[in-house]
């Protein structure tokens, strides 16, 4: 019927290449994996298809449903979940999303994977087994059996879902089961405890509040054992076939993540083998945190690119008032403001991966970059991640506010990542604790962000008031948010100055530097290249 003709519609944002981001290539290229582009451009091209964005899309529409009990009455603790959630996790694993670059010896690995992880964007929620079962590796390090069983099983790049024992099975996934009810982050306030047994295990009791992702094959917890707080190995499946005793209460109804199911579990002693010694639970299992604390920089990133891009292809496709929306002066401002943001995240979060290559490789001066580097940009760039999407949706008008848009499932995601190992205050505040633990981290911090000293006057000034920040200990802890922004911003800035294109940089120093902007994204100064900036958030489909 002529009432119903389409027009002055975007075309379906289908058949293109996620890996197609400057930004992201580029650092590709700078951290050592530029030998991965092929890899990367591939899952990024199945990531532009329909069918993987219909597997996103039906994963969270039709969310896991637990089973505690069979028909009989019998425990099953089972969760279902839909067949496009299993292609997901399938594609993951299968192109090393997960823990494979442990097993990678190339330079690079955790870089390669690191950009796989951003362009893998069509559903957060399965990537945060594929992030645990990532961390879970140097941690299992600090205890060498049971390292030498379950490696090379977490770093398979086959995926085998179904609960048997672990050792029978030919690819693990990871989880960790760390907070309860009565603490949150406040672990050492855990009260689940750990009984040695004749054999060398243990039998664990307590509840726990979040373990995401509850139909994994092993798990990481931390419980209370006669020598203190300690981290622990527990089986989904016991060697024997038999589930161990770790009973599922309910699954949480959350704002987002939808796709993975977040339980909170009941030990009822459950089997359980140490890992490190008991009383270091927490040094144990930190490393855990900081790989999975660079998957929520990393996810951001990944959200805001996709954001970005969607909101420029509608820009690019729709008319208003006589032009299209690309063309309108405030419109650009809000689409540029959008790339450069974007670019910020996904430069410093591939610095952050090269530094996390070349730490497990033995280079001190990168782990202690890295200790700082990761403190402040996991609290900046996860905090600017909802904002960033819901300026992307308004991008949109009232389609933005649309699930078929896709921009209300990358809203709903953003905050998760701001909350997940440490919410704001915490990330702030485990920034102060490495500069009075870890002083060689801010001393690496500062070296690195030096290396662009002199190229840009903003960047200059914006580090001098850092470093008067820094050198003021009067009511540190009040001021740790206004001290770690301030440090992600001049890390931010200067990886832009020596690495991006001039319009971006220069947007960058002029607004975030130089306070020339508004208090909302779209408010950036005159007297920029705003067409050199947008340009870099466009996408076309490939052949």
């Amino acid at each position: 019927m002529p009432t119903h003709e389409v027009t002055n519609q975007p075309p379906p944002l289908v058949g293109h290449d996620t890996a197609h981001d400057p930004a992201l290539l580029a650092a590709l290229e700078r951290e050592g994996a530029g030998w991965a582009s092929d890899e990367v451009h591939a899952l990024g091209r199945l990531a532009g298809t329909e069918e993987a964005q219909e597997w996103g899309r039906l994963a969270e529409r039709v969310p896991p449903v637990l089973r505690t009990h069979d028909r009989f009455g019998h425990r099953v603790d089972e969760v279902d979940l839909v067949p496009a959630y299993h292609s997901l996790m399938g594609t993951a694993v299968g192109h090393g999303l997960h823990a494979a670059a442990w097993a990678d010896p190339r330079p690079g690995a955790h870089v390669a994977r690191a950009a796989k992880f951003l362009v893998w964007n069509v559903d957060a929620g399965h990537g945060c087994p594929i992030s645990m079962t990532y961390a879970v590796v140097p941690a299992l390090r600090a205890a060498p059996d049971l390292a030498a069983t379950y490696e090379p099983l977490l770093t398979s790049t086959t995926y085998d879902p179904g609960l048997r024992a672990p050792a029978g099975k030919v690819g693990l996934v990871a989880g960790m089961s760390m907070t309860e009810k009565q603490g949150g982050s406040d672990v050492r306030a855990n009260t689940t405890r750990a009984v040695p047994q004749p054999d060398g295990s243990y039998r664990l009791t307590g509840h726990k509040w979040f373990t995401s992702a509850p139909m994994s094959d092993l798990f990481l917890s931390l419980a209370q054992a006669p020598g203190g707080l300690s981290c622990f190995l527990v089986p989904r499946v016991l060697a024997d076939g038999t589930r161990n005793a770790m009973h599922l209460v309910r699954l949480k109804d959350k704002l987002g993540n939808r796709s993975n199911a977040s339980a909170e579990i009941e030990y009822d002693g459950a089997t359980a083998w140490l890992v490190g010694e008991e009383g270091r639970g927490v040094r144990t299992i930190v490393e855990m945190v900081n790989l999975t604390r660079l998957d929520c920089t990393l996810g951001t990133a990944s959200g805001m690119r996709n954001a970005t891009v969607l909101a420029v292809h509608h820009a690019r496709h729709r008319s208003a008032f006589g032009r299209r929306l690309v063309d309108q002066p405030l419109m650009r401002n809000v689409l540029a403001d959008l790339v450069v943001e974007s670019e910020a995240a996904t430069t410093v979060a591939m610095r952050l991966a090269g530094a996390t290559d070349r730490a497990v490789r033995g280079d001190l001066d990168e782990a202690s970059f890295r200790r700082m580097g990761l403190a402040v940009s996991k609290y900046w760039v996860c905090k600017r991640g909802p904002a960033h999407a819901g300026e992307a949706m308004e991008c949109l008008g009232g389609n933005g506010y649309v699930e078929e848009s896709g921009l209300p499932r990358i809203y709903r995601e953003l905050p998760l990542l701001s909350i997940w190992e440490g919410s704001g205050n915490v990330a702030a505040l485990d920034a102060l604790r490495a500069m009075g633990r870890e002083p060689e981290s801010v001393e690496r911090f500062l070296a690195e962000v030096d290396l662009a000293a002199g190229a840009d006057r903003r960047l200059d000034d914006a580090v001098a008031t850092v470093r008067k920040e820094l050198s003021d200990h009067d009511d540190l802890e009040l001021r740790a948010r206004r001290v770690v922004e301030r440090l992600a911003l001049v890390l931010q800035g200067s990886l832009l100055v020596r690495h991006a294109p001039a319009a971006v940089a220069d947007a960058f120093c002029a607004s975030r530097l130089d306070r020339d902007w508004g208090g909302a994204l779209g408010t950036l100064p005159t007297g920029l290249d705003l067409d050199a900036i947008i340009e870099r958030g466009v996408v076309e489909p490939v052949d």
